[in-house]
């Protein structure tokens, strides 16, 4: 690389040919740019190399754990293989230096006395958190009723919810897929209470955000919603009992998934056709992502040792 260009500048040229492709590049772009500042900031001015890869992994992570050093050195592959097209002087770690990047933990799985605490905290929750007393309640309800993710429920617009509402419609999921969510009658009379409060805060024109900071007026943010939650759980206490060392909201969703598992179990139902219909609610790409949480949640093992014993059964009887 030459002097005079910067890795920042490498780095913001590379993402914005990748987002021309279609790329989003949410997360990796930004721990990419906080690379290339971190290395033009600690004067790296050649070719890309093992070293400031390996250095600002462990540096500048928020976690001191290998896994969490192992993925930020993952994230950088593609920028590291862009810039040796045009620098053959380009060196990356080679293998997996600290280890795998890649793990599904167990999640921690809420009660419905946990779930019902964190909607009632969130309510008297002080106005200086700026999801707000009638946006952060609705919100974390909203995700324990359907199991949307974060990402999905923040990219809400009110033109999402059909005139009930009893359907919301899914837009540029995580694989940029649409799908329509079928709502509880439960979640529709929540819902419908929290719009009449929405409309004072602002518009509910189609094209308008559902779910909005109350300070500003503005599209609720992510980092606005993960303050609200610290602060919550900080004063809940509740203790993981996932993989996890801290309750996190995406279990949220972790939990809609296992609480319908264990309901249809409960029932006798037929848990392959359930599969397929929970996948395609949730947005799972693939069916094997659902099958997951039959092995990843102890509530969900004796379904699976069932299903085992099962296919025992009926492969000795063809084949006795």
């Amino acid at each position: 690389m030459s002097a005079a260009v910067t890795m920042l500048a490498r780095a913001e040229a590379y993402l914005a040919e990748r987002r021309r492709l279609g790329f989003a590049l949410n997360r990796s772009g930004s721990l990419t740019l906080a690379f290339a500042r971190f290395a033009d900031a600690n004067g790296h001015d050649g070719p890309l190399n093992a070293a400031v890869v390996l250095r600002w992994a462990k540096e500048e992570a928020m976690y001191a754990d290998p896994f969490t050093w192992a993925k930020r050195v993952d994230v950088l592959r593609p920028f590291a293989r862009h810039l040796a097209d045009d620098e053959p002087g380009t060196r990356f770690p080679e293998g997996s230096p600290f280890g795998r990047s890649h793990r599904r933990l167990p999640p921690h799985i809420y009660t419905p006395a946990e779930v019902d605490a964190l909607v009632a905290a969130a309510r008297a929750l002080p106005t200086g958190f700026g999801a707000g007393r009638a946006t952060l309640p609705t919100l974390l309800a909203l995700l324990a009723a359907t199991g949307l993710r974060i990402s999905e429920a923040l990219r809400l617009r009110c033109g999402d919810l059909d005139d009930a509402p009893t359907q919301l419609t899914i837009r540029h999921s995580k694989f940029q897929r649409t799908r329509m969510v079928p709502l509880h009658p439960t979640a529709s009379v929540a819902l419908r209470a929290y719009l009449r409060k929405r409309a004072r805060l602002g518009s509910v024109g189609p094209a308008a955000p559902l779910f909005l900071d109350e300070r500003s007026g503005e599209a609720l943010r992510y980092g606005a919603v993960r303050r609200a939650w610290l602060r919550l759980t900080a004063d809940l206490r509740i203790l993981p009992r996932g993989g996890h060392r801290f309750i996190r909201i995406h279990d949220l969703r972790h939990t809609f998934i296992c609480r319908r598992l264990m309901i249809w179990q409960a029932e006798g139902a037929d848990i392959d056709n359930a599969m397929l219909a929970l996948s395609t609610y949730v947005g799972h790409l693939s069916l094997a992502d659902t099958y997951w949480y039959l092995q990843a949640v102890p509530e969900l093992m004796a379904l699976a040792g069932d299903r085992f014993e099962s296919f025992g059964s009926t492969t000795e009887a063809r084949h006795g």
